[in-house]
Parts: structure tokens; C-alpha cells; sequence
């Protein structure tokens, strides 16, 4: 921004626009949202609680189900309370700090979650492919050691994006056009050269996620090949196993993608197309998730109608 001598000056807040063109629709808006958050945290407590309370789900698919939804949990409230401030409060302003800190902490959850789903698909390669190794391959402690790892790794390759937006000068508008903090929206305010910041979020995003969403891919062609060899309820049930995973590969990858190339190749004045993207990619996610795992997974789904006291089907498959 412009210090009082027209010089270049660090930024000491920012402005955030919320929805741009709906301003007037925005305190309705902020109900809808709000239910969303609510039903994201409760489906995801209520998955956590299952697992943790049936000592026969603690399985490595279920243990990394669990880590999905506190992930879910975690990058949802990221930005749902300053988001609520604006929509119902007009609260719009964030200060710099504040804002670096959302920045890391929304990319750096979004980190971890992809290396959990990445997990979970090597969970799935290993229980089809090669079912006699599965209980040898990915034992408990080994489990936790690769929770500990997709934590360290998201806030590892995240960590110098902060660092890099501290150090450059701000003398344009402090607007954001978005409802948070996001690197690719806060870098474009920057008045000096951000190549550095833009060449290391562009490897950050090949390095992790694109890598990420390749082993993914690979995992599930190796899976194929082999479901497509059985015949009868064992395919049956090795697909259905992977149904859940799949939905929620797709749910969190397509946002994201998405909103990658919006930013980066899409025309973004006054469109608020690019703030919607935004919007569903932290709230979509952890409130199907939830829905796909509880509807999807016969244990989940036989466990939550014990828990509301609703006695499931006996033919449920």
C-alpha cells in the first residue's frame, strides 16, 4: 500500500469483499453457510466418535477416515468465523498477520488432506492387492507414522509461502477478492517482483497435490486389474470397498483443481465465479464426505442408526 509519501509500505491490514455482487444477499447467505458448517462439523465429530468408541473399526481404513474428518473439521473453521463476521457483522478488515496465518493454515490442511487420501488409496491398493500383507504392511504405529508425516508435510511445503508474501512491498489496493485469505490473492496485491513466491506455489502444487492425484490414479488402475480378475461377491465387495475413497478423491481434487486454474488462467475482474469456486472448496468437502462414508460404508452406516437408536436393516449390504 501507499505510505503518506507516496512511497511503498508494507501492508498492515487487508480488506475482505465477501461475495462481490451480492452484498445485499450476503446476511441471507451467511444461514445457508452457516447450516453447511454446522452439519460439516457434526458429520465429521459424529464419524470420529464411531471409530473411536467401536474398537472394531480401529483398522487403517477407518483410523485414516477419522484423520480425513479432522481435516475437514480443521480447514472449514480455518474460515468460517471470519467469514460469518462479514457476511452478518460487516467485519471485512484482517489484519496482515492474521491473514498470513489463515493463508498457511487453509493451504497447509489442504496439504495434509490430499497425503491422507493418498494413504487411503494405498490402504485400498494393499487390502486388494495383496490382502495376506495387508495386516504386516500397515500395522497401527505404522498408521500413526504416516499421520505424523502427512502433518509434516503440508506445513513443511506451505511454511515459506508466509514467509515470501512478508517480504514483499504493498502499494496497491488492499482489497482481497475473496471471502479469506488465499496465496494467489494476496500475492497479486504485491508492487515488487513475486516471481519466487509464484514459481514455488506452482512446485508446490506439482510436487504435492499433482503427485498426490497421479499415485492415486495409479493405485486404483493397480486395483482395477486386479477386481476385474474376481468374479462374484468377492468383486462385489472389493468395489465397494473403494466407492467411498473414489467420491471422495473426486470431491476434494475437482474443487481444487478448479479453483487452481481460475486463479491462474481465468479473467477475474468483477466475476464471482472464482469466490464460489473458493466457497465450495472449503465447505463442499467436509460436508459429503460425512454423507458418502456414512451411506457408503455398511459399518459406518449400521453404527450411526445404532447411535440415533434406529435399528438397521438385517439385509443391508
Amino acid at each position: 500500500m501507499v505510505g503518506p509519501n507516496g512511497n511503498e509500505s508494507s501492508a498492515t491490514y487487508f480488506i475482505l469483499i465477501g461475495l462481490p455482487g451480492l452484498e445485499e444477499a450476503q446476511f441471507w447467505l451467511a444461514f445457508l453457510l452457516c447450516s453447511l458448517y454446522l452439519i460439516a462439523v457434526l458429520g465429521n465429530l459424529t464419524i470420529i466418535y464411531i471409530v473411536w468408541t467401536e474398537h472394531s473399526l480401529h483398522e487403517p481404513m477407518y483410523i485414516f477416515l477419522c484423520m480425513l474428518s479432522g481435516l475437514d473439521i480443521l480447514i472449514s473453521t480455518s474460515c468460517m468465523p471470519k467469514m460469518m463476521a462479514i457476511f452478518w457483522f460487516n467485519s471485512t478488515t484482517i489484519q496482515f498477520d492474521a491473514c498470513l496465518l489463515q493463508m498457511f493454515a487453509i493451504h497447509s490442511l489442504s496439504g495434509m488432506e490430499s497425503t491422507v487420501l493418498l494413504a487411503m488409496a494405498f490402504d485400498r491398493y494393499v487390502a486388494i492387492c495383496h490382502p495376506l500383507r495387508h495386516a504386516t504392511v500397515l500395522t497401527l504405529p505404522r498408521v500413526a507414522k504416516i499421520g505424523m508425516a502427512a502433518v509434516v508435510r503440508g506445513a513443511a511445503l506451505m511454511a515459506p509461502l508466509p514467509v515470501f508474501i512478508k517480504q514483499l512491498p504493498f502499494c496497491r489496493s488492499n482489497i482481497l477478492s475473496h471471502s479469506y485469505c488465499l496465496h494467489q490473492d494476496v500475492m497479486k496485491l504485491a508492487c515488487a517482483d513475486n516471481h519466487v513466491s509464484v514459481i514455488y506455489g506452482l512446485i508446490v502444487i506439482v510436487s504435492a497435490i499433482s503427485l498426490d492425484s497421479l499415485l492415486i490414479s495409479l493405485s486404483y488402475l493397480l486395483i482395477l486389474k486386479t477386481v476385474l480378475g474376481l468374479t462374484g461377491e468377492a468383486q462385489t465387495k472389493a468395489f465397494g470397498t473403494c466407492v467411498s475413497h473414489v467420491c471422495a478423491v473426486f470431491i476434494f481434487y475437482v474443487p481444487f483443481i478448479g479453483l487452481s486454474m481460475v486463479h491462474r488462467f481465468g479473467k477475474q475482474h468483477d466475476s464471482i465465479l472464482p469466490v464460489v469456486m473458493a466457497n465450495t472448496y472449503l465447505l463442499v468437502p467436509p460436508v459429503l464426505n460425512p454423507i458418502v462414508y456414512g451411506v457408503k460404508t455398511k459399518e459406518i452406516r449400521q453404527r450411526i442408526l445404532r447411535l440415533f437408536h434406529v435399528t438397521p436393516h438385517t439385509s443391508d449390504p
